[in-house]
């Protein structure tokens, strides 16, 4: 897919476990007039929850898995017209997927796989560590601590194998947080 250098490295993905922040840090950019792509995650299982529909996580992984790939290949596109005018921050990606996929048990289809390949994001992917000291379970994240934790390695794993360099979130106050997201992709 062609697409200019300097669009792709202005899409920047935040990744990691549950409770590790991410959706407060792209919140906090948002509240600050940056553009943002929201997590397919939480908004598939309202909607799933919302029609009575089975593509859950504790339901259906699969069909949840096909939703968030086709709600991130759509949140890409949209992001790219964005990208004209600056940076637009992804609450997770496509490689998300995949790592949700090998988390479930499930195997990787050769589409997902080559989304991931063809759909490219900035070089340099900002990964929430496990903060156990913020984590909280809610109607929509029923993962365990330990669940979190093996998210993070996944998600490390999957975006490395992509060719992605990592940088670690630090576990900071939200606007101190920000200002290393917003310096480190400067």
């Amino acid at each position: 897919m062609a697409q200019s250098a300097k669009i792709r490295s202005r899409l920047v993905v935040i990744t990691g476990g549950p409770g590790s922040g991410k959706s407060s840090l792209a919140a906090a950019l948002a509240d600050a007039g940056i553009r943002t792509m929201p997590e397919a995650g939480r908004g598939i299982i309202r909607d799933q929850v919302a029609i009575g529909g089975m593509a859950l996580p504790w339901a259906d992984r699969k069909a949840f898995a096909d939703l968030m790939l086709s709600w991130d290949l759509r949140s890409y596109r949209e992001a790219q017209a964005a990208a004209e005018l600056g940076t637009v921050f992804f609450d997770r990606g496509i490689p998300d997927v995949i790592g949700y996929l090998q988390l479930s048990g499930l195997s990787v289809p050769p589409h997902a796989q080559r989304a991931a390949e063809m759909f490219r994001y900035s070089d340099c992917v900002f990964i929430a560590p496990p903060w156990p000291e913020i984590f909280a379970q809610d109607s929509e994240r029923k993962q365990t601590v330990e669940e979190a934790e093996a998210t993070y390695h996944t998600m490390a794993e999957v975006y490395a194998g992509l060719g992605y360099e990592l940088v670690t979130l630090p576990r900071l106050p939200l606007a101190e947080r920000m200002a290393f997201v917003l310096s480190t992709c400067a």
